[in-house]
């Protein structure tokens, strides 16, 4: 039985580690010819060899999605050896620490420039191609903060705030064109992000407990269950989704 995804050609951005790595194996599993692109390049090839491993068809592509040339050329390369690109996930970013005060302004630009910025380019070379094509899925990886504030995390709030805002936009203004875009909003992940955070911190356990705390089903999500609503949202079992933000929380933003 074809996958979901069968023969669709689908670029996703930190494919590296965590969402958009195990976004990358759903993907191949479903049938999609997968481009696992990363500012790692090692990383991102660990990927793609991984999914070739397994049975599945990917490559993998080292892009800076804050650089306008260098996503340029990675989805003009995708188009030239694949003829159409169907799939786009902006899922590439990252956190800072910090309000508004304590925030550099040298640190909110480079969190802008990835994870607004990166989305903003990748939308902008994507589009032209889907639109030619006659259509095209993009899906954005937001965050719950892009619903709720939370403490000490000023930027990370705003440029999610941006990216979802940002989804409603190109929905309506590229639905005529056969493209669906939304996204996807996490809540507490268990990646490699936080355990970083955990790594540094002197009580681990304790500041587990109270990320856990904010989810309802009071425990970490994982980043399959994340892969899992992008594949939804991909699919063709989300056509009549467009500018929407799926929250997958755990509960959190029902409190």
């Amino acid at each position: 039985m074809p996958g979901r995804l069968q023969d669709k050609i689908a670029i996703i951005t930190g494919a590296g580690s965590g969402i958009g790595h195990r976004t990358a194996l759903t993907f191949a599993r479903e049938g999609a010819v997968v481009i696992a692109a990363d500012k790692n390049a090692e990383a991102a090839e660990a990927v793609a060899a991984e999914v070739r491993a397994a049975g599945g068809t990917a490559e993998s592509c080292s892009v800076n999605v804050a650089k306008s040339d260098e996503v340029r050329a990675m989805i003009d390369g995708v188009v030239q050896r694949h003829g159409r690109l169907d799939i786009l996930v902006n899922n590439a970013g990252y956190g800072i620490a910090g309000n508004v005060v304590e925030t550099s302004e040298e640190d909110w630009d480079a969190i802008m420039a990835v994870n607004v910025k990166g989305v903003f380019l990748g939308c902008k070379y994507a589009v032209p191609v889907m639109e030619k094509q006659g259509g095209g899925v993009i899906v954005n990886t937001a965050s719950t903060t892009a619903k709720v504030g939370i403490p000490d995390r000023a930027a990370y709030c705003a440029t999610k705030g941006a990216v979802a805002s940002l989804t409603r936009a190109m929905a309506i203004d590229h639905v005529a064109a056969g493209i669906r875009v939304n996204c996807v909003a996490p809540g507490t992940i268990e990646s490699p992000y936080f355990n970083e955070i955990f790594a540094k911190s002197p009580d681990a356990a304790q500041l587990r407990a109270k990320l856990e705390a904010r989810q309802v089903m009071n425990r970490l999500g994982q980043p399959q269950e994340i892969a899992n609503a992008i594949l939804f949202l991909a699919s063709d079992e989300a056509s009549f989704c467009t500018g929407s933000t799926m929250l997958v929380d755990g509960g959190w933003t029902a409190k």
